[in-house]
């Protein structure tokens, strides 16, 4: 059963993060980081959702670097904002889904053109100027989701702005269980809408998420093939789960098993 009260007082959040999003371009950055980790952090508690954190989340103390996850639902974005505010690369349609589309722009999100291999450079060339100006930009190189069996080719694409600005990549895991620790698949952003996405969401009592932080990994006399290749067998070996490449790629000249 869905809790209608729950699903009013969602639809009240989004609208009031609509509102609240005409102000956030205007304030400054540490505001920024406040309201937006509040913001999701009262989402997942809506949607009763538990969060557990586990590694070394990045700081301003350390270098800003680029944070590549693997992507099983919409909702792996308020997992990571709840717990470090980033910009994220989000696929051009979401600006199209009520509410969220224009939230998310007003939010800074870049958007990218998936079936327009141009539209990479354009931006990369974006989040070489927000990881230049420190900030902390997400993006998930698997370029669709999946039911988190397993883990999909990281495309290399959007990694070229690490070695360009010489910061560092932080390789991210994100994991969904349900109450009684069983393997969670109505998390999955899979085959449906984001409105019954949602519904199947609402219709647990209770859903954990995991977001691991991954060792960094740091790019010198790494390409961005090499990158990606690394930052997936660490998730990969995070989750325990099988790397399953969709295209031939060329050699890397990582050794073993990196391809």
């Amino acid at each position: 059963m869905i809790g209608y009260v729950r699903l009013g007082r969602l639809f009240l959040h989004l609208a009031t993060g609509l509102l609240k999003s005409f102000v956030y371009p205007n304030l400054g950055k540490i505001q920024q980081k406040r309201m937006a980790a509040k913001w999701a952090q009262q989402f997942l508690c809506i949607l009763h959702v538990n969060l557990c954190v586990r590694g070394a989340v990045p700081s301003d103390n350390q270098a800003v670097g680029l944070l590549a996850a693997n992507h099983t639902s919409w909702l792996d974005i308020l997992v990571m904002l709840a717990v470090l505010p980033v910009r994220f690369v989000a696929k051009d349609e979401i600006r199209g889904w009520p509410l969220v589309g224009g939230l998310c722009e007003r939010a800074g999100t870049l958007f990218i053109h998936r079936e327009k291999r141009s539209d990479a450079l354009r931006v990369n060339r974006q989040i070489f100027d927000l990881l230049q100006s420190r900030r902390y930009v997400a993006v998930f190189p698997e370029g669709m989701t999946g039911d988190g069996s397993v883990l999909h080719h990281f495309h290399a694409s959007l990694l070229q702005p690490v070695i360009s600005t010489q910061t560092r990549l932080y390789p991210v895991a994100i994991r969904y269980s349900l109450a009684d620790d069983g393997v969670s698949r109505h998390t999955a952003y899979v085959n449906i809408s984001i409105f019954q996405s949602l519904l199947q969401i609402l219709r647990q009592p209770r859903t954990q998420a995991e977001l691991i932080f991954c060792e960094p990994i740091t790019c010198h006399n790494l390409n961005r093939r090499e990158l990606a290749r690394l930052a997936e067998q660490a998730i990969a070996r995070v989750l325990a789960v099988e790397i399953r490449h969709m295209e031939p790629e060329k050699p890397c000249g990582l050794p073993g098993a990196l391809r």
